[in-house]
Protein backbone atom coordinates (compact mmCIF):
# COMPACT_ATOMS: atom_id res chain seq x y z
CA UNK A 1 0.00 0.00 0.00
CA UNK A 2 2.83 2.36 0.90
CA UNK A 3 4.56 1.61 -2.37
CA UNK A 4 1.42 2.45 -4.32
CA UNK A 5 0.98 5.73 -2.39
CA UNK A 6 4.61 6.63 -2.96
CA UNK A 7 4.41 5.96 -6.67
CA UNK A 8 1.21 8.02 -6.86
CA UNK A 9 2.90 10.99 -5.14
CA UNK A 10 5.94 10.75 -7.40
CA UNK A 11 3.76 10.66 -10.50
CA UNK A 12 1.79 13.68 -9.25
CA UNK A 13 4.94 15.68 -8.54
CA UNK A 14 6.41 14.77 -11.90
CA UNK A 15 3.35 16.22 -13.65
CA UNK A 16 3.55 19.54 -11.84
CA UNK A 17 6.39 21.01 -13.98
CA UNK A 18 4.66 19.79 -17.12
CA UNK A 19 1.61 21.87 -16.22
CA UNK A 20 3.75 25.00 -16.46
CA UNK A 21 5.56 23.90 -19.60
CA UNK A 22 5.15 26.29 -22.48
CA UNK A 23 4.12 29.27 -20.33
CA UNK A 24 6.12 32.50 -20.75
CA UNK A 25 7.42 33.84 -17.43
CA UNK A 26 6.38 37.39 -16.79
CA UNK A 27 9.33 39.76 -16.61
CA UNK A 28 9.61 43.50 -16.65
CA UNK A 29 11.11 45.20 -19.66
CA UNK A 30 14.71 46.37 -19.30
CA UNK A 31 14.96 49.94 -18.01
CA UNK A 32 16.75 51.03 -21.18
CA UNK A 33 13.87 49.81 -23.36
CA UNK A 34 11.33 51.52 -21.11
CA UNK A 35 13.27 54.78 -21.38
CA UNK A 36 13.48 54.54 -25.16
CA UNK A 37 9.74 53.83 -25.48
CA UNK A 38 8.90 56.74 -23.18
CA UNK A 39 11.24 59.01 -25.12
CA UNK A 40 9.56 58.02 -28.39
CA UNK A 41 6.11 58.69 -26.96
CA UNK A 42 7.10 62.10 -25.63
CA UNK A 43 8.87 62.93 -28.89
CA UNK A 44 5.76 62.07 -30.90
CA UNK A 45 3.62 64.09 -28.51
CA UNK A 46 5.95 67.09 -28.91
CA UNK A 47 6.01 66.83 -32.70
CA UNK A 48 2.22 66.64 -32.77
CA UNK A 49 2.13 70.26 -31.55
CA UNK A 50 3.80 71.47 -34.76
CA UNK A 51 1.69 73.99 -36.66
CA UNK A 52 1.21 73.87 -40.45
CA UNK A 53 4.13 75.54 -42.19
CA UNK A 54 1.75 77.39 -44.52
CA UNK A 55 0.21 79.06 -41.47
CA UNK A 56 3.63 80.15 -40.30
CA UNK A 57 5.33 81.46 -43.44
CA UNK A 58 2.44 82.93 -45.41
CA UNK A 59 3.45 86.37 -46.75
CA UNK A 60 -0.02 87.84 -46.17
CA UNK A 61 0.38 87.63 -42.37
CA UNK A 62 3.77 89.37 -42.22
CA UNK A 63 4.02 93.06 -41.38
CA UNK A 64 6.01 95.47 -39.27
CA UNK A 65 4.65 95.91 -35.72
CA UNK A 66 3.12 99.38 -35.15
CA UNK A 67 4.53 99.79 -31.62
CA UNK A 68 6.93 98.32 -29.09
CA UNK A 69 3.99 96.90 -27.15
CA UNK A 70 2.93 94.95 -30.22
CA UNK A 71 6.50 93.66 -30.61
CA UNK A 72 6.33 92.16 -27.14
CA UNK A 73 2.87 90.67 -27.67
CA UNK A 74 3.83 89.20 -31.04
CA UNK A 75 6.96 87.57 -29.66
CA UNK A 76 5.13 86.21 -26.64
CA UNK A 77 2.23 84.80 -28.65
CA UNK A 78 4.17 83.48 -31.61
CA UNK A 79 6.84 81.78 -29.50
CA UNK A 80 4.12 79.83 -27.69
CA UNK A 81 1.94 79.14 -30.71
CA UNK A 82 4.81 78.11 -33.04
CA UNK A 83 7.13 76.71 -30.36
CA UNK A 84 7.76 73.37 -32.11
CA UNK A 85 8.13 75.03 -35.52
CA UNK A 86 10.64 77.47 -34.08
CA UNK A 87 12.58 74.63 -32.52
CA UNK A 88 12.82 72.85 -35.87
CA UNK A 89 13.83 76.05 -37.68
CA UNK A 90 16.42 76.86 -35.02
CA UNK A 91 18.08 73.42 -35.23
CA UNK A 92 18.00 73.54 -39.04
CA UNK A 93 19.71 76.95 -39.14
CA UNK A 94 22.33 75.79 -36.63
CA UNK A 95 22.92 72.66 -38.70
CA UNK A 96 23.45 74.69 -41.87
CA UNK A 97 25.75 77.10 -40.06
CA UNK A 98 27.96 74.26 -38.78
CA UNK A 99 28.15 72.26 -42.01
CA UNK A 100 31.57 73.76 -42.76
CA UNK A 101 32.75 72.84 -39.26
CA UNK A 102 32.11 69.09 -38.84
CA UNK A 103 33.94 68.91 -35.50
CA UNK A 104 31.77 71.64 -34.02
CA UNK A 105 28.68 70.03 -35.54
CA UNK A 106 29.50 66.72 -33.81
CA UNK A 107 30.05 68.45 -30.48
CA UNK A 108 26.77 70.35 -30.88
CA UNK A 109 24.72 67.21 -31.53
CA UNK A 110 26.41 65.37 -28.65
CA UNK A 111 25.45 68.19 -26.31
CA UNK A 112 21.90 68.40 -27.67
CA UNK A 113 21.48 64.63 -27.28
CA UNK A 114 22.78 64.70 -23.71
CA UNK A 115 20.43 67.53 -22.71
CA UNK A 116 17.41 65.94 -24.41
CA UNK A 117 17.81 62.43 -23.02
CA UNK A 118 19.19 63.27 -19.57
CA UNK A 119 17.10 66.35 -18.78
CA UNK A 120 14.14 67.11 -21.05
CA UNK A 121 12.81 63.64 -21.95
CA UNK A 122 13.51 61.99 -18.62
CA UNK A 123 10.36 61.66 -16.50
CA UNK A 124 11.85 59.50 -13.73
CA UNK A 125 14.75 60.09 -11.31
CA UNK A 126 18.17 59.24 -12.71
CA UNK A 127 19.54 56.25 -10.80
CA UNK A 128 23.20 55.22 -11.14
CA UNK A 129 24.62 52.46 -8.96
CA UNK A 130 21.50 52.41 -6.82
CA UNK A 131 21.73 56.12 -6.07
CA UNK A 132 19.12 58.63 -7.28
CA UNK A 133 20.19 62.11 -8.43
CA UNK A 134 17.91 65.13 -8.25
CA UNK A 135 17.20 67.65 -11.01
CA UNK A 136 19.51 70.37 -9.71
CA UNK A 137 22.51 68.03 -9.61
CA UNK A 138 21.85 66.84 -13.18
CA UNK A 139 21.42 70.43 -14.38
CA UNK A 140 24.71 71.50 -12.80
CA UNK A 141 26.58 68.49 -14.21
CA UNK A 142 25.20 69.01 -17.72
CA UNK A 143 26.08 72.71 -17.60
CA UNK A 144 29.64 71.99 -16.46
CA UNK A 145 30.11 69.28 -19.10
CA UNK A 146 28.74 71.63 -21.78
CA UNK A 147 31.14 74.43 -20.86
CA UNK A 148 34.15 72.12 -20.56
CA UNK A 149 33.39 70.36 -23.85
CA UNK A 150 33.02 73.66 -25.67
CA UNK A 151 36.30 74.94 -24.28
CA UNK A 152 38.43 71.88 -24.97
CA UNK A 153 37.00 71.31 -28.46
CA UNK A 154 37.62 74.88 -29.68
CA UNK A 155 34.02 74.91 -30.96
CA UNK A 156 32.79 77.78 -28.82
CA UNK A 157 32.94 80.48 -31.50
CA UNK A 158 31.33 78.30 -34.19
CA UNK A 159 28.50 77.04 -31.99
CA UNK A 160 27.78 80.41 -30.35
CA UNK A 161 27.70 82.05 -33.78
CA UNK A 162 25.32 79.44 -35.20
CA UNK A 163 23.07 79.61 -32.14
CA UNK A 164 22.96 83.41 -32.45
CA UNK A 165 22.05 83.10 -36.14
CA UNK A 166 19.21 80.68 -35.38
CA UNK A 167 17.94 82.91 -32.58
CA UNK A 168 17.90 85.96 -34.86
CA UNK A 169 15.94 84.08 -37.54
CA UNK A 170 13.33 82.88 -35.03
CA UNK A 171 13.07 86.28 -33.34
CA UNK A 172 12.67 88.10 -36.67
CA UNK A 173 9.75 85.87 -37.64
CA UNK A 174 8.15 86.25 -34.21
CA UNK A 175 8.27 90.03 -34.60
CA UNK A 176 6.98 90.16 -38.18
CA UNK A 177 4.25 87.50 -37.89
CA UNK A 178 0.89 89.08 -37.03
CA UNK A 179 -1.14 87.35 -34.32
CA UNK A 180 -4.66 88.61 -35.02
CA UNK A 181 -5.58 85.42 -36.92
CA UNK A 182 -4.21 82.99 -34.32
CA UNK A 183 -6.59 81.08 -32.07
CA UNK A 184 -5.14 82.63 -28.93
CA UNK A 185 -8.32 82.11 -26.89
CA UNK A 186 -8.34 78.37 -27.57
CA UNK A 187 -4.65 78.13 -26.82
CA UNK A 188 -5.15 79.97 -23.54
CA UNK A 189 -7.93 77.57 -22.56
CA UNK A 190 -5.71 74.57 -23.26
CA UNK A 191 -2.38 75.84 -21.98
CA UNK A 192 -3.52 78.20 -19.24
CA UNK A 193 -0.96 80.09 -17.15
CA UNK A 194 0.88 83.07 -18.61
CA UNK A 195 -0.41 82.40 -22.13
CA UNK A 196 -3.89 83.41 -21.01
CA UNK A 197 -2.59 86.94 -20.52
CA UNK A 198 -1.67 87.06 -24.20
CA UNK A 199 -5.19 86.14 -25.21
CA UNK A 200 -6.68 88.73 -22.90
CA UNK A 201 -4.30 91.42 -24.13
CA UNK A 202 -5.03 90.61 -27.74
CA UNK A 203 -8.75 90.96 -27.13
CA UNK A 204 -8.40 94.32 -25.38
CA UNK A 205 -5.78 95.77 -27.70
CA UNK A 206 -6.26 96.59 -31.38
CA UNK A 207 -5.26 93.90 -33.85
CA UNK A 208 -1.70 94.39 -35.04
Amino acid sequence: MSNSNGSFLRSTNSKTPMANYGTIPSSASPPSLDFISRAKERGRAALSTRRPWSEMISARVLSLPPSLGDVYLRIRTNVTYFSMNYGIVFLFVVFLSLLLHPGSLLVFFLLIGAWIFLFFLRDQPLVIGGRAFDESFILICLSVVTIVLLLISNSTVDIVGSVATGSVVVLAHAVLRRTDDLAVDEEAAVAGGWYAAVGESSRTSPAS
